[in-house]
């Protein structure tokens, strides 16, 4: 007489203790779709934290742009934060009609206008930093606060990677296969400073 072969459990569980199956190939663990659903979250959310900004995320990030960095004109700014020209246009009028930014002329070429932040823009930029945070910390809260700090830290090293030109030939070419501007974060005109293992300036 046999015996049935009895069920043995699995050697290695491929279920991780944060409860994705990497294993298993599902849609969970795809890059993309994690990306993808990252920032669906993330752009619901923050709609609300910049409400109060002309130009809603766009003019924040012209905000932070134009405060931390070397003053530069409207065109170089689109080209820097990969928004179209003419939408950059209208972020600018409207930050402007505000009172948060002013063109000025150039000190050295009067015929270009530097975008520069004024008190009431800066004003502003520092309370919408604080309600962006409060979003960003909330759609990280099931991480723990060293691992937020390396997920800002190595999503920033990815985004800067992807702006290094491989060439102006390569460069020229991928942005003519696009459909929409791409951001360039090495044509930052920020100043290299020393700062804080947390970013802070030292």
């Amino acid at each position: 007489m046999t015996s049935r072969p009895t069920a043995s459990a699995p050697v290695d569980d491929p279920v991780h203790p944060d409860g994705i199956d990497w294993g298993s190939g599902g849609i969970e663990t795809q890059f993309g779709w994690s990306i993808q659903a990252v920032y669906q979250g993330f752009v619901r959310t923050a709609q609300t934290a910049v409400a109060d900004v002309p130009g809603g995320p766009r003019g924040y990030q012209v905000l932070v742009a134009i405060t931390t960095e070397e003053p530069t004109s409207q065109l170089a700014l689109a080209q820097r934060l990969g928004i179209d020209k003419t939408q950059m246009t209208y972020v600018i009028d409207a930050l402007a009609e505000g009172g948060h930014v002013e063109r000025q002329p150039h000190p050295r070429d009067r015929r270009i206008r530097q975008v520069v932040p004024t008190d009431a823009g800066r004003a502003l930029l520092e309370s919408a930093r604080v309600s962006l945070h409060d979003v960003e910390e909330a759609l990280m809260r099931d991480l723990a606060p060293d691992e937020r700090t390396a997920l800002r830290r190595l999503l920033a090293r990815v985004a800067l990677g992807l702006g290094e030109p491989a060439g102006p030939a390569a460069e020229h070419a991928d942005a003519e296969r696009l459909e929409q501007p791409v951001a360039a974060p090495h044509r930052s005109r920020r100043p290299a400073r020393r700062t804080t293992p947390d970013g802070e300036p030292a």
